[in-house]
């Protein structure tokens, strides 16, 4: 396996509209020159106006998806993003552990759109206890903060403390995504790591644009950057970049409002 391109895995939903989950993350994961894996944990019928169906196939053929690809390539990390049920995140967590410590990215796709949540309580019970300790750096968006560590946030200094708290879970890094906290024209993402002194920043403008995929890509190309050698912060720099890149030039694909993300065109830095 020495000589074999190093390839990444995500383990997540598919978007039949193409903006988010399986599709935006072999995206990425091609735009970062990594050759992509995936096993689809649920399937989704989907546009860019809402999602009309979901089906979560059984465990034990998303099982079989792993196996697959863990025992035939050389797997550098693996993204997880939309694990809709405590038996299926018991299951990821069990090939996990069978297939030994690999750089882990955890989206926890946790609350919809609308501000619904879509996991039940067994289901964040097991996320929190299974999945949280093995992540090499775990991505919540403000609402999935609030979920996992129980706290408010309303504030920066709220957000500080949430952070402390995730790290507690046994996660070696958090990036804190700050879209929707108030912070004026600023959205600030709040990077920690467990061993660390201190917080990194990634401070950005608020544009006036409703993406689809963001959190997605976000930690698919985390991963991708992590296959590449970086370091989990060097990591985090270059994906929160990267997705800003994609999201200024995104387009719209359907009648809806959102914008899907240009994943190719973000690649290099702009002209």
């Amino acid at each position: 396996m020495s000589d074999s391109p190093v390839s990444a895995l995500t383990i997540a939903g598919s978007d039949s509209g193409g903006g988010a989950g399986i599709q935006a993350d072999l995206k990425a994961f091609a735009a970062h020159g990594v050759h992509g894996l995936s096993a689809i944990a649920a399937l989704t019928a989907q546009h860019t106006r809402g999602v009309t169906a979901v089906h979560v196939p059984p465990v034990d053929f998303l099982r079989a998806q792993i196996d697959a690809c863990f025992e035939d390539f050389h797997v550098g990390a693996v993204k997880l993003g939309m694990l809709a049920t405590a038996e299926v995140i018991r299951a990821v967590a069990d090939a996990l552990d069978a297939y030994g410590p690999v750089p882990l990215v955890v989206d926890p796709v946790m609350v919809a759109t609308s501000g619904a949540r879509l996991l039940a309580e067994d289901a964040l019970e097991a996320l929190r206890t299974r999945l949280l300790p093995k992540a090499t750096v775990l991505t919540p968006n403000i609402p999935e903060a609030e979920l996992l560590s129980g706290l408010r946030i309303a504030s920066p200094a709220d957000a500080e403390q949430a952070l402390a708290r995730l790290l507690a879970t046994g996660s070696k890094a958090v990036l804190l995504k700050g879209a929707h906290l108030d912070e004026g024209a600023l959205v600030v993402d709040r990077y920690r790591e467990a061993t660390g002194t201190g917080t990194t920043t990634f401070t950005h403008p608020r544009l006036p644009i409703e993406g689809h995929g963001t959190g997605c890509t976000l930690a698919s190309a985390i991963a991708a950057n992590l296959c590449l050698g970086l370091t989990p912060a060097q990591a985090t720099a270059a994906a929160v970049d990267y997705v800003g890149r994609a999201l200024r030039q995104g387009y719209r694909p359907g009648r809806g409002e959102v914008r899907v993300l240009d994943h190719i065109g973000a690649r290099g830095p702009e002209a």
